[in-house]
């Protein structure tokens, strides 16, 4: 086996290595600078996009808002008509239901009555 040779490190090459890496932090930094403009940018790009869908899905919901209001505002309306119809329907029959109990009460009272004065009149005689 070989011994490799021990290189010797002077002022001169260790100058040279300490620019060459200076020189690529110096490039490292700039790459990052730019990335974080490119970033700020995209950014800046997202945020208006969002906010367009933002305002147009505002818009939307809005619209489907009032659309479903005005719809159950016109259901409602029309359910409360029928109900209204119903309801003096149904006062009318039980108003005539009414009428024909009171006049079954009175032909009763008065057919009960009769057989009362007749029986009276029959114990009479």
């Amino acid at each position: 086996m070989a011994v490799m040779e021990r290189e010797v490190w002077t002022d001169q090459r260790l100058d040279d290595l300490n620019k060459r890496v200076d020189e690529g932090f110096s490039r490292l930094d700039g790459d990052i600078r730019e990335l974080r403009g490119e970033i700020r940018g995209l950014r800046s790009e997202m945020n208006a996009r969002f906010d367009a869908i933002s305002q147009s899905t505002n818009a939307r919901f809005d619209a489907i808002s009032q659309s479903t209001d005005a719809r159950f505002d016109a259901m409602s309306e029309s359910t409360n008509d029928r109900f209204d119809a119903m309801s003096q329907s149904t006062n009318d029959r039980f108003d005539a239901m009414h009428r024909t109990m009171m006049r079954g009460f009175f032909a009763m009272g008065g057919i009960t009555v009769t057989c009362f004065v007749g029986l009276a009149g029959m114990q009479a005689f």
